[in-house]
């Protein structure tokens, strides 16, 4: 006895094979089957390189923002004023101030 999946096959063959019209359908939809899997699979490929480079992009803001918060840190550590260090670290005067405020309670 003949496993399923092979007996489909077979039955498939037999009948394609007993008109052209129906080959030929067949085939049209084989090929549009596997252009759309091949569309999504794009599709989700590309979806996943966007959320990479989303999560690198996150990253970096990230990375970016907590060596301005180390470096109001030092910089009130020696004495600036926090207006300035606002300038100096791109950070707000309202954030820098948050720092200070933390500082003083650790």
């Amino acid at each position: 006895m003949q496993e399923p999946a092979i007996q489909k096959a077979m039955t498939t063959l037999e009948f394609l094979s007993q008109d052209e019209q129906a080959r030929q359908l067949y085939e049209e939809r084989q090929k549009a089957l596997m252009t759309y899997t091949a569309d999504v699979e794009g599709a989700r490929e590309e979806g996943r390189e966007e959320g990479r480079e989303e999560g690198r992009e996150e990253g970096r803001e990230e990375g970016e923002h907590r060596r301005a918060v180390s470096t109001a840190r030092k910089l009130m550590a020696a004495g600036m004023d926090v207006k300035q260090i606002a300038a100096f670290v791109d950070l707000s005067v309202d954030e820098v101030d948050a720092i200070r405020r933390s500082l003083s309670t650790d």
